[in-house]
């Protein structure tokens, strides 16, 4: 609770110049079924100078100085969290929700879903197990909004994701912050993208290090550049499937004072 009044106060904006969020782009997955240039011909309908940020592959206990960043800047920005990392850090993901932020869901495991060796079934599951996994932690339903791991689609996936209604998101200028080696690396490959692109779809990763300590410097270079942040929100939450509700709130881990040293990620660098 003591989250939700902190950043209530954070969100007055105590610094004048502030980014903040220009507008709100409500999103209908029947009107955007799935976006983001990097794998889809259409992106969403962003002017020049306008930016969504995305973050992947949380809960992280590097998420908070994410979202202190974002709360010193009054922005908003999507979250598509890893089913199993909210199990670990339950209460960061709250923290996330607490501030206002929009969150969908990355899977359960990130799994590569174009994987020959995935079967349609396994990455069902994948996928459902990620959005309840979500909503056990929040207590509440999550934006129909998804993103694939190494954003790999198939027919068969993109298809399953529209009979649920589920908006797909790419990207549009990748910072490549996993492979990044530092802060600035991060901010450079963000600025130049955007200074070719203009506008788009951000990819970052809440769990990098790097990124959480380039994100205060880089929101003051967006708005030292002239961007502006769109704020994505969800014309309607998802409704979950309740055998993978029920499947999921079987695997809930009582809270042990050791958390897991490992994330599922690490194959992403690969």
């Amino acid at each position: 609770e003591g989250y939700a009044v902190k950043y209530e106060k954070a969100a007055e904006c105590l610094r004048k110049d502030a980014l903040g969020t220009s507008r709100v782009l409500e999103v209908d997955p029947a009107t955007y079924p799935r976006v983001g240039l990097k794998s889809f011909p259409q992106t969403l309908p962003l002017r020049d100078g306008e930016v969504v940020l995305t973050f992947d592959d949380g809960p992280w206990p590097t998420t908070p100085a994410v979202l202190k960043a974002l709360a010193d800047e009054c922005t908003k920005a999507v979250f598509f969290p890893i089913g199993l990392h909210t199990t670990y850090h339950p209460d960061i993901l709250r923290q996330v929700a607490a501030a206002g932020h929009t969150i969908g869901a990355h899977t359960w495991s990130h799994a590569h879903l174009a994987s020959k060796k995935i079967t349609e079934q396994q990455a069902k599951d994948e996928i459902e197990k990620g959005f309840s996994a979500v909503k056990l932690a929040l207590g509440a339903n999550p934006a129909p909004f998804f993103r694939f791991p190494a954003l790999a689609h198939t027919p068969a996936t993109t298809a399953y994701l529209g009979t649920r209604n589920i908006a797909m998101f790419s990207v549009d200028v990748d910072s490549n912050d996993f492979k990044s080696k530092s802060s600035d690396e991060v901010i450079n490959n963000v600025m130049t993208k955007l200074d070719k692109e203009h506008k788009g779809i951000i990819l970052m990763h809440d769990l990098q290090k790097h990124t959480a300590q380039a994100l205060p410097t880089l929101l003051r270079k967006l708005k030292a550049g002239g961007y502006k942040v769109v704020w994505m929100k969800a014309k309607t939450q998802i409704e979950t499937l309740p055998e993978y509700d029920a499947m999921m709130a079987k695997t809930e881990k009582p809270v042990a004072s050791g958390r897991p040293i490992g994330n599922v990620v690490q194959t992403v660098a690969e």
